[in-house]
């Protein structure tokens, strides 16, 4: 395994639509792909998934 940054910030690079999975992703130490399909596989799932997203892309400071 990676190691992990020990902040959560969306990157400016790898980031697809705010950055909020590319973040989550470099902190934990995981694949960014990996991250987004169950992103997206979650979606078909009924939860609060998109307001999630929108909370952590508001809280989440980009990387400098």
């Amino acid at each position: 395994m990676t190691t992990t940054s020990t902040a959560l910030t969306r990157p400016q690079s790898r980031k697809m639509i705010a950055g909020v999975c590319a973040g989550l992703a470099a902190r934990y130490g995981w694949r960014t792909g990996r991250v987004r399909l169950v992103f997206v596989l979650s979606c078909l799932l009924p939860g609060p998934q998109f307001v999630a997203y929108i909370v952590l892309w508001a809280l989440m400071p980009r990387s400098p």
